[in-house]
């Protein structure tokens, strides 16, 4: 309990109080990620939980409170912008790299091997993990085995450490979907697939994008980042995720960033409220393919660390601990 009540100390204490709705909105996603950490079990669930955590209330922080939204002004500048809009200039410069970047992953994709429902997603990825404070650097080699249909244990690992994910209960499920039955279901149409995931488990709104509110761009816009981190999506989806994130209001691009793997790139992030520099997607500043992500963690010592991290090698796979 001590890792939520320091998260929920991190909120501004001068902002607005929430509205109803947001509240609601604000509730409902904390106590997901609550239950969603909950069912990693074993000795090292406590990065993993405080992982998952800090994500919700990073969202709910960035979004939920209303009239306190802060985003880039034409000049770049960081004010100036008018709550709720953002600068056009730097919009397209961020559509031009999503759009680029479906366009490259259409002409790299093969219709890949659906997984079975009994099977397990293989991925492993390489994570570049720096002390902002010291500087000193550390690098990890992550390997995860998803289980498709969540009905059997999962074996992921975070910094080095391994972690049991607990079979789902029935009914239940994970974001993004495993199973090729329900990623199929998951429109290709860009605007479509946006307006799909910021309405999971109701009915799926047919209101435009520009109507959506500042809560629900920095949902789409971190959903679609989740999407984009299963290794294994139907044919046409992944550029379609692209073409989505192009589409959420709020993206904008930060050129000359670095992957973990030392190569230089263009990021692209969220203006919600709050850094947007800290967590990014960064992309090839040429050809625009994907090479990985950006984030930031908080130890519970307070030690702040940059992750940068990409995939190597991903398959599908029959038990854990079995590699492609």
């Amino acid at each position: 309990m001590n890792d939520e009540l320091e998260l929920l100390r991190e909120w501004d204490a001068d902002a607005a109080p929430l509205t109803g709705p947001a509240r609601d909105r604000a509730r409902h996603q904390l106590l997901n990620a609550i239950a969603h950490a909950d069912r990693r079990t074993g000795r090292h669930t406590g990065p993993g939980r405080r992982h998952l955590l800090r994500l919700a209330a990073a969202a709910v922080v960035a979004t939920a409170v209303t009239g306190t939204a802060v985003l880039i002004g034409t000049d770049g500048s960081g004010g100036g912008g008018t709550p709720g809009t953002s600068s056009p200039r730097v919009e397209n410069a961020a559509a031009t790299v999503l759009n680029g970047a479906a366009a490259w992953e259409r002409e790299q994709e093969k219709q890949p091997v659906a997984p079975r429902d009994d099977q397990f997603i293989y991925s492993k990825r390489i994570i570049k993990e720096t002390e902002q404070k010291t500087g000193e650097v550390k690098t990890y080699t992550d390997e995860m085995w998803d289980s498709v249909d969540v009905s059997k244990p999962s074996l992921t690992m975070e910094l080095g450490r391994e972690m049991w994910e607990e079979p789902a209960d029935e009914g239940g499920g994970v974001w993004p979907p495993r199973k090729w039955s329900e990623l199929r279901k998951l429109p290709q149409d860009p605007e479509k697939l946006v307006l799909a995931i910021i309405s999971l488990g109701s009915r799926a709104s047919d209101r435009p994008i520009s109507d959506l509110d500042e809560h629900e761009r920095f949902e789409a816009y971190w959903l679609l980042g989740e999407l984009l981190k299963n290794p294994v999506l139907p044919q046409g989806l992944r550029p379609a995720a692209y073409e989505a994130l192009a589409l959420v209001p709020g993206v904008r691009t930060i050129p000359g960033v670095k992957d973990s793997a030392g190569r230089t790139g263009v990021g692209i992030a969220h203006t919600g409220r709050g850094s947007y520099k800290s967590k990014y997607l960064i992309f090839d500043p040429a050809s625009y393919e994907f090479l990985g992500f950006r984030d930031e963690r908080i130890s519970t010592s307070g030690k702040k660390y940059i992750q940068l991290s990409h995939v190597v090698d991903w398959g599908i796979v029959d038990r854990v601990r079995q590699r492609p």
